[in-house]
């Protein structure tokens, strides 16, 4: 068995597993509302919050923003399209809770930019850090369970969204 094959069998159990939880109502109900903080609208009023601020940290944080979702949504956009893995409900042939705005499933925007977000929001207020990454790891949770992504798809998601907040940081701050 391949490495491909073996991620794919890992994420089909896993996806499995949490599907079959699906018939509990609040837990997607749940996955829908946590979903939506993940949809972008949050990240433009924190965004205009900032610049109404306008002192020198939260614009050298807005910055940061700036860069680093200049860097990660051409990257998103990019292997998005390169992997072209078809989301579970084409995969699997099963009902979402949730259309997708896209076709493909890797990697999970929703998860990258979340934490993207809660990696630049906790080093700007590291007291939130904690709530912040349980947050982005929320979002992820949430597009598993409302059946959009595989667990592998928020997980590279993560990692992206990780580095390209560190990759903004490092331009702003070196």
């Amino acid at each position: 068995m391949n490495l491909m094959q073996t991620i794919q069998s890992f994420d089909v159990s896993i996806f499995t597993w949490v599907m079959q939880r699906k018939s509990q109502k609040f837990l997607v109900r749940c996955a829908r509302g946590i979903s939506a903080t993940g949809n972008g609208p949050l990240y433009l009023l924190v965004a205009c919050i900032l610049f109404w601020m306008g002192g020198p940290d939260e614009m050298r944080l807005l910055t940061c923003m700036a860069l680093a979702l200049l860097i990660e949504r051409p990257l998103y956009v990019i292997i998005k399209n390169a992997c072209k893995r078809d989301r579970p409900p084409v995969a699997l042939n099963i009902k979402s809770f949730i259309i997708p705005s896209d076709r493909f499933s890797f990697p999970s925007g929703h998860t990258s930019a979340a934490f993207l977000m809660a990696t630049l929001w906790g080093w700007y207020f590291p007291f939130l850090l904690p709530t912040l990454l349980t947050w982005a790891v929320m979002v992820g949770m949430a597009r598993v369970i409302l059946g959009v992504h595989f667990p592998t798809d928020t997980l590279i998601g993560a990692l992206m969204g990780v580095c390209s907040a560190l990759a903004g940081m490092w331009m702003v701050l070196a």
